[in-house]
């Protein structure tokens, strides 16, 4: 679509602004129309939801900005393509790590970690247990240049641990050991059982090490989003491609026409075969969609009217499995409001979603309270 598009715009046959469509309101399809636009493109933007962002989602209920989506910015420098937008803005990022945290997002002084009894796990061994958690990962890089083929990663460790009898752990470091792979899982968004030993640590991490959006995400979605021709509430159902025009069919019957279209959709959506198209996707790229997979996290956002935890930027609960344990963000170090965030990912996070929004709170302040006996019913929104 797009090489005939510029051929004709270049041959002079077409003297109006080329146009396209973008569907799909997340970051990607907001920074693409911004981008089209800037250039002189005629450009619209059309969204299933009542609203853009996709996941990046600010929630303003508690009466502060809470990030239920997207809440850091990963790799703090010009080579990452948001910080300058970010920095213009004015934006505030509270820093929760350097390049090289073993567990990505936070580096580990800054973590309450709890047992079952609700005792605090002393620093030097959530210090200790995180530097062998650290030579367990890059010991299973031998294992992955011994197999041909893949493996989960939870297989891959299991081999270390064997080969490496010093590396294992028992009692309370063991279930430190389980709590620092939670937090892989979270990063990831996916069990153990289910992350590739092959391509778990390939992708290319930015220098400047990660920081919190203090503000939210918002002013980011609203600034890129200025002045674009958007649509919310037109949820796309058929794309169809026909001689050098794009027609895009909406559900409630209408269409829009352009010389091109850029489809920014979730994987999921692409997945359920929500949207038809004529011709059809080619096989290769339904063999890409049907062969990637796609990782679910959760949060639980809680507001109080009093603080009853550590100063820390991370409250974590240790257990017998990663399953078992326990993540809350402490938004009030980073940002001043008193806010606890429950952060759930992987199989737990399916079983999440099943349960009421008030049985979420409830299972999740049990789970606070075992940390933290003294904790307050939360505010409601």
């Amino acid at each position: 679509m797009i090489p005939g598009l510029f051929v004709q715009h270049i041959d002079g046959k077409n003297t109006s602004a080329p146009s396209v469509i973008v569907i799909g309101g997340g970051i990607s399809g907001i920074a693409s129309a911004r981008a089209l636009s800037n250039a002189s493109f005629k450009v619209t933007l059309l969204e299933s939801r009542d609203r853009l962002g996709g996941r990046v989602h600010t929630d303003y209920s508690f009466g502060c900005p809470i990030d239920m989506g997207a809440s850091w910015l990963h790799g703090v420098c010009n080579e990452n393509s948001l910080a300058p937008l970010i920095r213009l803005l004015g934006l505030r990022l509270y820093r929760t790590s350097g390049d090289n945290s073993v567990l990505y997002d936070h580096d580990l002084e800054s973590y309450a970690l709890f047992d079952k009894d609700g005792r605090q796990v002393p620093q030097e061994i959530v210090t200790k247990v995180g530097e062998i958690f650290e030579e367990i990962l890059k010991e299973t890089v031998k294992v992955r240049d011994e197999n041909a083929n893949d493996m989960p990663l939870v297989q891959a460790i299991s081999i270390v641990l064997d080969r490496n009898p010093h590396l294992k752990l028992e009692g309370l470091q063991y279930e430190v050991l389980q709590w620092c792979i939670c937090r892989l899982e979270a990063w990831f968004a996916t069990d153990v059982d289910n992350i590739s030993l092959k391509n778990w640590d390939q992708e290319h991490v930015l220098t400047g090490g990660h920081g919190l959006m203090v503000n939210g995400y918002d002013p980011v979605i609203k600034a890129l989003s200025r002045d674009l021709d958007i649509h919310l509430n037109h949820r796309v159902t058929k794309i169809i491609q026909r001689y050098n025009k794009v027609i895009v069919c909406v559900e409630d019957g209408t269409s829009f026409v352009a010389d091109a279209a850029i489809i920014t959709v979730p994987l999921g959506v692409l997945k359920a075969n929500i949207i038809k198209f004529e011709p059809e996707l080619p096989d290769w790229k339904l063999s890409a969609i049907a062969d990637l997979g796609v990782g679910l996290e959760n949060k639980i956002a809680l507001r109080f009217n009093t603080i009853f935890w550590p100063n820390v930027e991370v409250l974590g609960r240790v257990a017998q499995t990663s399953n078992a344990c326990g993540y809350f963000l402490n938004l009030h170090k980073a940002t001043g409001h008193p806010v606890l965030v429950c952060m759930v990912a992987g199989r737990f996070a399916y079983e999440m979603e099943k349960l009421s929004d008030e049985e979420s709170v409830n299972f999740v302040m049990s789970q606070l309270r075992k940390m933290l006996p003294g904790a307050t019913e939360p505010v409601k929104p």
